[in-house]
């Protein structure tokens, strides 16, 4: 370990503290609460091997201008991720973006279609819209059907 001295300098003392301007750079805000003041710290080495330490911050919401918590939790999930980005919105304008909220259907309902089964002629639903001049088949047919097909071949 480094002492703290001279060129390319670590963030890591001999005794294994951080270095005060590392401290200094993460430091939370004072406008924090002192409920998040003393939550504890999650500490996880870093991409050069170095300690990195997260602790709840507070961020403004792009859409209502509210304050919320960016927990040390999903921090270290953003982290993990490699998201270079900070969240911008609180939950609640998150769940207002969504396409459910916005009645919206959402785009991956399954599609079904009944049809008559060109092998034993009764009805049956396809989980698919059927092509034209193409032959339909139950799902017994269907299995009979592969299982003739794949002996002949």
């Amino acid at each position: 370990m480094c002492s703290g001295t001279g060129r390319g300098r670590s963030r890591v003392k001999a005794a294994g503290k951080l270095d005060d301007r590392f401290h200094m750079r993460n430091a939370m805000p004072s406008s924090v609460p002192a409920r998040l003041s003393s939550v504890p710290l999650r500490h996880v080495v870093g991409v050069k091997g170095e300690p990195m330490e997260f602790q709840d911050r507070m961020l403004k919401c792009v859409d209502c201008g509210e304050d919320f918590v960016f927990t040390a939790g999903e921090q270290l999930f953003f982290h993990d991720k490699q998201f270079k980005n900070l969240p911008k919105r609180c939950k609640a304008c998150k769940q207002k973006r969504t396409p459910a909220a916005q009645g919206m259907p959402n785009r991956f309902t399954k599609q079904e279609t009944a049809a008559v089964c060109s092998g034993c002629g009764k009805e049956t639903i396809l989980p698919f819209r059927p092509t034209q001049g193409r032959p339909v088949f139950c799902r017994e047919c269907f299995g009979l059907q592969k299982k003739t097909s794949g002996a002949s071949a």
